[in-house]
């Protein structure tokens, strides 16, 4: 055995891990950071990036399909799953060589294998032991399945979903959520017939209500089945086709269903509990500096409960980097953290949804406004419908932002500044929105809640 010593030992090498470990060498820490597959984790080799490569597809496909609607002679003419993937693995092998670049220049070591938790504190990799004055747990997270549903076969995660060869007639996507939501988009801009089912009563039901309607309002038009309030109860499948039945009887048959109910913490057999770090149902348990039960073991991004976004990672990384190194960051609560689902529409959100703040603040302290992007121009010339909805304590902060519409995802920032500074839609409406630009529509709800709409009534 031989043991090595450094300043911070991070184990996981995806998006908290490795913010972390930049930001470390950055404040002149010797870094050490273990890795057993590829720096970048899921966001990059199996998640946000290839994902968002597939969306950009489908949408060349939508446009393709409608380029005669506005005076371009094109065609579309079918999908080559090979060129698709070559185009996504493209993507992903010039981020990752960047990665590499940036990791190997900022002097940090990375250790490749599995890595173990061990008291000191300290990492095991094999034989080798790895102890630093601090630790950052950064492991990540899994696709999850239902109890009951065996994956394999027919029946895939959003990893197997990425890596089908063809494209499918029929689809069964269990689970509403962004997942659920993007890879039925994707799917459906490739042509597939697809029926998502979601136990709760809404797509993405983690959203304002005005958001998850809106986007159920465009998926219908754009063919988009879905079951809602309805549960897996049992599937059958042959070489050929998958059957799902479902809680009222349904019968749901599909070349391939895509479980995406979620992602568990990757904490199991990693030695966080034998060395004395708090679990509850995988997730480890943290006080809002990050620090776990364990005096100078930390962690960051998805086995810290709450939300499971790549940035949340990069930001929590970044935050303990610097407490470790002596400053005093201010810690990002999660409402504060922008959500977007890239799906055709997109729907971004930050902040509190209405009843969130009618709950917190009560309903007669809070007011919300909602603008229809049919009143924007840009909009219009895109050809998205969708929606810009504020929410607003009376006489205060805006406290809430919700975007439904293609491209919002991009306009979601200055919504967080809204909510992050906690200022007046009084404040924001003397600002001037560049014309013809979706960012109007931000603009003309800050407008009507300041009491001076402009082109709304």
């Amino acid at each position: 055995m031989t043991e090595y010593t450094a300043d911070v030992v991070v184990l996981g090498g995806g998006s908290g891990g490795y913010a972390a470990a930049l930001r470390l060498a950055e404040l002149g820490k010797d870094v050490v950071l273990v890795e057993k597959d590829k720096l970048g984790g899921t966001c990059l080799h199996r998640g946000c990036i290839p994902t968002k490569a597939l969306l950009h597809a489908a949408e060349v496909a939508d446009a393709a399909r409608s380029a005669g609607d506005i005076g371009v002679q094109a065609s579309f003419d079918g999908i080559d799953p090979a060129r698709v993937r070559a185009y996504r693995e493209g993507i992903v092998a010039k981020k990752f060589k960047g990665l590499e670049g940036l990791i190997s220049a900022r002097g940090i070591r990375v250790v490749p294998g599995e890595g173990a938790l061990e008291a000191g504190p300290a990492v095991r990799v094999g034989q080798d032991v790895y102890r630093g004055s601090d630790v950052i747990l950064a492991t990540g997270s899994y696709s999850r399945t239902l109890p009951g549903l065996e994956i394999g076969g027919r029946v895939l995660t959003s990893e197997h979903a990425l890596d089908l060869d063809v494209v499918p007639e029929r689809v069964v996507v269990l689970g509403g959520g962004v997942i659920g939501v993007e890879f039925a988009s994707v799917w459906r801009s490739f042509g597939v017939e697809v029926t998502i089912v979601e136990a709760l009563p809404h797509l993405l039901p983690a959203e304002d209500a005005s958001s998850s309607k809106a986007l159920e309002r465009a998926f219908r038009k754009r063919g988009i089945s879905f079951q809602l309030g309805r549960r897996f109860s049992s599937i059958a499948q042959s070489e050929t086709a998958v059957t799902v039945v479902l809680d009222d009887g349904t019968n749901l048959d599909a070349d391939y269903v895509l479980v995406a109910v979620g992602r568990g913490p990757a904490t199991a057999g990693m030695g966080f509990e034998e060395a004395g770090v708090r679990l509850d149902r995988g997730f480890v348990q943290t006080d809002e500096l990050l620090r776990t039960t364990v005096p100078h073991v930390w962690a960051v991004g998805d086995i810290v409960p709450g939300l499971q976004l790549a940035h949340r990672g990069f930001q929590q990384g970044i935050f303990v980097a610097e407490q470790i190194a002596g400053l005093s960051p201010v810690p990002v609560p999660d409402t504060d953290v922008p959500r977007v689902a890239y799906s055709h529409p997109e729907v971004a959100s930050v902040g509190l949804t209405e009843a969130q703040a009618q709950e917190r603040f009560g309903a007669d302290a809070v007011r919300a406004y909602e603008y229809n992007l049919a009143g924007n121009g840009r909009s219009e010339i895109i050809g998205t419908a969708g929606i810009v909805k504020i929410v607003r304590r009376v006489d205060g902060p805006v406290v809430g932002a919700h975007l439904v519409g293609d491209r919002v995802g991009e306009l979601i920032t200055e919504a967080q500044l809204a909510v992050g500074w906690e200022a007046h839609p009084e404040d924001i409406a003397p600002f001037v929105h560049a014309h013809p630009t979706q960012s109007e529509a931000l603009g003309e709800a800050f407008l009507a809640l300041a009491g001076k709409p402009l082109h709304a009534l």
